[in-house]
């Protein structure tokens, strides 16, 4: 919604104030520049991305319409499940995690946490940073750095796409010149003809000079930084389930564990330590389903 109402302060802005100089909105209307324009810019897109990369970034695009779900409610939910998860390793050794760890979209403990659980990236991190030490594959001092590698991994797959569109998008101008010199050549192709015709081409070849610079600047460089945004919250959600896997592991008790998590965390999203106490103790207080 907010994406939205950005982009509605955008076009309003430009539209009004062309208006309120006198200006006819229709005389920005050539789909003509609008083909050049874009159907450069897909193809540029096209040549530059593998296809993986292409796919990532419709979807991280169509991401920003729906804002970022790493909110303070799925804080809320994630810290609950990994306390429940530790909570039961502890009681039952590391052993007693397996089942949900294997099947975790049948796990009662992540069933509890809808939202958690949906989130594929999350649970696969998850599962995928216990599994070694339930395996006994690995030392717990060891999974840090088996963490980082994939941690890192994940950042670079989340810049690639977003890089595309930032290098897209800063060529856009130079698309909008591209539309703009096609019109001079037709216009100059038609010099000999009423003026009012003259006009209306360079009028046309002018509009795909503004098209290029409005859609780089006005959208697509804005896009591409609030994808960023999203990709930081996404990568800040996986950075705090890493720290407190590492500390679990590490022997520290659920509840420091998750504490440690919470200080990495952003104002915006972080709970209160006493919050975060009064949390977690009250579902060791809640009656047994």
């Amino acid at each position: 919604m907010i994406v939205i109402l950005g982009a509605l302060i955008v076009i309003g802005s430009v539209l009004g104030g062309f208006i309120m100089a006198g200006g006819n909105t229709m005389a920005l209307l050539h789909l003509s520049e609008l083909i050049i324009i874009g159907g450069a810019a897909l193809g540029a897109l096209v040549l530059m991305s593998p296809k993986k990369v292409l796919i990532d970034l419709f979807k991280q695009a169509f991401g920003v319409l729906k804002g970022s779900p790493y909110t303070r409610k799925a804080y809320d939910e994630l810290f609950k499940a990994l306390y429940e998860l530790f909570m039961l390793g502890r009681r039952g050794g590391m052993v007693a995690l397996e089942e949900h760890i294997m099947a975790p979209e049948s796990s009662p403990i992540f069933t509890k946490y809808p939202s958690f659980q949906k989130n594929k990236h999350a649970m696969e991190f998850l599962c995928n940073g216990l599994r070694p030490i339930i395996d006994g594959k690995i030392k717990p001092d060891h999974l840090k750095l088996l963490l980082e590698i994939e941690l890192n991994a994940m950042e670079a797959e989340h810049e690639r796409p977003i890089g595309v569109l930032t290098k897209a998008a800063d060529a856009m101008p130079g698309f909008g010149i591209v539309a703009a010199v096609l019109g001079i050549v037709i216009t100059m192709a038609s010099i000999a003809g009423p003026i009012e015709a003259i006009g209306e081409k360079v009028a046309a070849a002018l509009v795909g000079t503004f098209l290029g610079i409005f859609l780089s600047y006005g959208f697509m460089n804005p896009l591409a930084v609030n994808m960023e945004f999203i990709s930081m919250a996404e990568i800040a959600f996986v950075r705090c389930i890493a720290a407190s896997i590492i500390s679990f592991a590490s022997g520290m008790s659920p509840i420091m564990a998750i504490e440690v998590a919470r200080r990495g965390l952003s104002s915006e999203v972080k709970p209160s330590a006493d919050g975060l106490e009064s949390m977690l103790k009250a579902l060791n207080q809640a009656p047994a389903k």
